[in-house]
């Protein structure tokens, strides 16, 4: 191996395998280390370098120089040409992860080569991704040679490999499908705050302007919904819900839960819930349905969201307090203060702040763990006066229908 051949080999690997020249160094010396190492005794200390700009080797053994014809001729051309390959396969390994790694949350496009147990395998530029059957929006299947969209999920080091995961559930997914489709985010003037989402049925995006003059949901449904469309096509027909972000939680949860109208939201900060009262025709449209409206509102706005009508919030008042002052220490005024700060039901006085409580009514630590013990206590009793009264309610049915 002449100096010569060695640039001409870093240099071919450098340019084939997009690999930078000093880890091609660095793994033939480490090559040439190892296969001179059968030579000479285990507790032998070997240092080969390669100079980096004529090729040449040099070697010390214990810190002695070694015979040239020693460094490179005794060693085995063979042995150390298999140590340099596996090296290489290691430094391209690693210099994949690190390119993909780069791209976790970006958007890449692949092409289906096959299926294999609900996991789809594609080709991307220079390497297979999977694309898990978890990881696909629930309903959609890819054939060998479609076209496929997903973000960089996770990618990790399997062996001498490099392993790509893609998604298509994550919603980083559909914020990278904005970026494509709307122009003014890219440009800045439009930013996606946040985004909650059940694949293959319902997203909520939350969008702000940095222009007053730029309608920030105008701009992302497009005329005549061109925009939002082309998304909608990407995820399946899966339902998009475009939110005028604002930094007030009140009109962000009145946002959030369009196209229900909302009559008022009582934020309770203590509890980190909102408490949104509707009218009665608005009820189920607020809600969703099994809830999504509601569940997606809260992950959006960060607000535990409880709706509500009003006549049902003042029955829920008038029984939360009189169910505290049944609790020893709990005087009418302390059991205003907690329904004040949104504590409704024995469940969530019984996992109170103790500080909170101590301030409320002048606790001491003690007094606090007796009034959250007997919370929890009404609590199952609570639980177990409504199993009591399912079990009544399922037997008459079934007496009524036996009866029949």
């Amino acid at each position: 191996m002449n100096p010569s051949e060695v640039l001409r080999i870093v240099d071919a690997i450098h340019r084939d395998k997009k690999i930078d020249k000093e880890i091609v160094f660095q793994a033939i010396e480490s090559a040439l280390v190892s296969a001179s190492r059968k030579y000479h005794p285990e507790e032998a200390e070997v240092v080969i370098n390669i100079d980096r700009k004529d090729g040449s080797i040099s070697g010390h053994i214990d810190g002695l120089p070694m015979d040239p014809e020693e460094t490179v001729g005794r060693i085995g051309a063979q042995t150390a040409k298999q140590v340099i390959i596996q090296k290489i396969r290691e430094a391209e390994r690693d210099s994949l992860h690190d390119e993909y790694d780069e791209l976790i949350g970006q958007m890449v496009n692949g092409i289906v080569h096959r299926s294999e147990g609900g996991a789809t395998i594609v080709t991307l530029d220079n390497v297979e991704a999977i694309l898990p059957r978890s990881e696909q929006i629930p309903g959609e299947s890819f054939h060998a040679n479609d076209r496929v969209r997903a973000v960089v999920f996770e990618v990790r080091k399997q062996g001498s490999r490099v392993k790509v995961v893609l998604s298509r559930t994550n919603k980083k997914f559909v914020e990278r499908l904005f970026d494509q489709e709307i122009p003014e985010i890219t440009e800045d003037v439009i930013e996606i705050r946040n985004i909650s989402r059940e694949p293959g049925y319902r997203s909520k995006v939350a969008v702000d302007s940095s222009d007053q003059r730029v309608d920030c949901v105008g701009a992302c449904v497009g005329v005549r919904g061109n925009r939002i469309k082309n998304i909608v096509d990407e995820l399946s027909g899966e339902r998009i819900d475009i939110v005028r972000w604002s930094e007030n939680p009140q009109e962000l949860i009145t946002n959030a839960l369009q196209p229900a109208e909302v009559e008022e939201v009582i934020l309770c900060q203590m509890m980190g819930r909102a408490i949104v009262l509707v009218r009665e025709d608005q009820l189920s449209l607020a809600i969703g349905r099994r809830g999504q409206n509601v569940r997606l509102a809260s992950k959006l706005c960060g607000w535990d969201i409880e709706i509500m009508l009003r006549e049902e919030l003042e029955e829920q008042i008038e029984r939360a307090v009189t169910g505290f002052t049944s609790i020893a220490g709990v005087t009418e005024e302390v059991a205003e203060q907690l329904v004040g700060e949104g504590f409704l039901s024995y469940d969530d006085l019984s996992v109170i702040e103790t500080d909170a409580m101590m301030e409320m009514g002048e606790f001491t630590e003690e007094q606090v763990e007796q009034i959250r013990d007997a919370a929890e206590l009404k609590a199952d009793e609570a639980e177990k006066a409504m199993e009591t009264e399912r079990r009544r309610i399922r037997d008459e049915k079934l007496k009524d229908g036996s009866a029949q």
